[in-house]
């Protein structure tokens, strides 16, 4: 049975780069073939989080797979789709 992966935008309302993520990650996770793990997305917003805020201000969007830093500013799809794959 395929794992579940936790696939976390970090961004903010209005950001341009933040909605071209989400382009992004959606057309890889239409992409998935038959058997590929579960995806939930998780966003969250730095201006709701003031430790988020900190940490990302300069970064986003910022993709965090299962928790761990996968990327920031753009979204290789070919990278994200190993990522979720093949880094079980």
């Amino acid at each position: 049975m395929p794992t579940t992966v936790t696939l976390t935008l970090i961004g903010k309302p209005g950001c341009h780069l933040c909605d071209d993520a989400r382009e992004a990650v959606r057309g890889v996770l239409e992409a998935l073939p038959d058997g590929a793990p579960a995806v939930e997305v998780v966003e969250r917003n730095i201006l709701e989080e003031p430790a988020l805020h900190e940490q990302y201000v300069d970064d986003i969007p910022v993709i965090l797979v299962d928790g761990r830093m996968h990327t920031y500013w753009r979204v290789d799809p070919a990278r994200l789709r190993t990522a979720i794959l093949e880094d079980r």
